[in-house]
């Protein structure tokens, strides 16, 4: 699982955000806010942050999730899980 590429995750990511959060695919870029461009409320936030531990079978720190602002950030946060 830890040879994932950052496009397998953003694709990962992807499909989720469309198909769990009903997000148009096109707002989805790397640099678009959650909250501000893709209208996250915390609950969204946190049933993301469940999809991810799902995706990578480790569990994320609310402290690091807390800094999670863009689907860049995202990406890059499971990233580091993975390693």
């Amino acid at each position: 699982m830890s040879s994932i590429s950052r496009e397998e995750i953003l694709k990962e990511l992807t499909n989720i955000l469309v198909d769990d959060f009903e997000i148009e695919k096109s707002k989805i870029k790397p640099d678009a806010n959650l909250f501000e461009d893709l209208e996250f409320d915390s609950i969204d936030a946190v049933d993301l942050a469940v999809r991810i531990q799902d995706f990578t079978k480790q569990k994320i720190s609310p402290e690091n999730f807390k800094q999670i602002r863009t689907i860049n950030d995202v990406v890059d946060a499971v990233e580091q899980l993975l390693k």
